[in-house]
């Protein structure tokens, strides 16, 4: 199992989340990967009383809401190895450190501007010993490195995201997918596709999972061709 402990050295009474939907639909986890599921989801709910980084309502529902949610990506790419992939506006580290769970041969970058958030994050990579992981406090505009993919969980518009990314991504490409962007976003896409000049294909989520959270939510890839 993965171990936890406070900062004290004593052990963390821990959450009983019920993972068993991510093994429903990822029958190929590891014993490793799923106790690193769980550590990670007791490690949001502890620093959740300290920092606002989910609804606390949603506590209950980490594993469908949050966890699953961001696996949806990889319901829509299986990233090779190798890959790099940078998660913008991480917060506590959706959709980034699940990914990074499930793709160990892949590295990810995850940047937030605002610091607290990122030391959740760096708190969590050290406990769960991600070592595909890294973190930064930076607006992605400014980060330097460029990356296989780009991926956040709606963080903004897309109009204004793609200004901030398009630079960021690499021209050549080795996945099954161009490289670019994978946002996850709900509700109405129309005036936010016809508002970029690249052309998005939208997964519909429940389509994977099919559960009513997930009505009108979506996995969206935007091929970035790099001038």
């Amino acid at each position: 199992m993965v171990a936890l402990a406070s900062a004290s050295g004593h052990s963390q009474l821990l959450m009983d989340f019920d993972l068993q939907i991510l093994e429903q639909h990822f029958p190929e986890l590891t014993d490793l990967q799923k106790d690193r599921f769980a550590a990670y989801a007791n490690l949001i709910a502890e620093w959740n009383e300290k920092i606002n980084l989910i609804s606390r309502a949603d506590i209950e529902n980490l594993p469908k809401k949050h966890l699953l949610h961001s696996l949806a990506i990889a319901k829509a790419i299986q990233f090779k190895d190798g890959t790099r992939v940078m998660d913008v506006g991480t917060g506590g580290g959706f959709p980034g450190i699940p990914l990074a769970i499930l793709f160990p041969e892949c590295g990810f970058h995850l940047v937030d501007s605002i610091g607290k958030k990122v030391k959740v994050v760096v708190d969590c990579v050290h406990k769960l010993g991600l070592d595909n992981v890294s973190a930064e406090q930076a607006r992605a505009e400014k980060v330097s490195n460029q990356y296989d993919f780009i991926v956040a969980r709606a963080v903004t518009q897309l109009p204004r995201f793609m200004n901030w990314i398009r630079k960021r991504v690499k021209r050549t490409a080795f996945n099954d997918l161009p490289n670019g962007v994978l946002y996850l976003k709900g509700g109405k896409l129309d005036d936010d596709f016809a508002s970029i000049k690249e052309t998005p294909t939208a997964y519909p989520i429940q389509e994977f999972f099919d559960y009513d959270e997930f009505q009108e939510k979506y996995v969206i890839h935007i091929p970035v061709s790099r001038d």
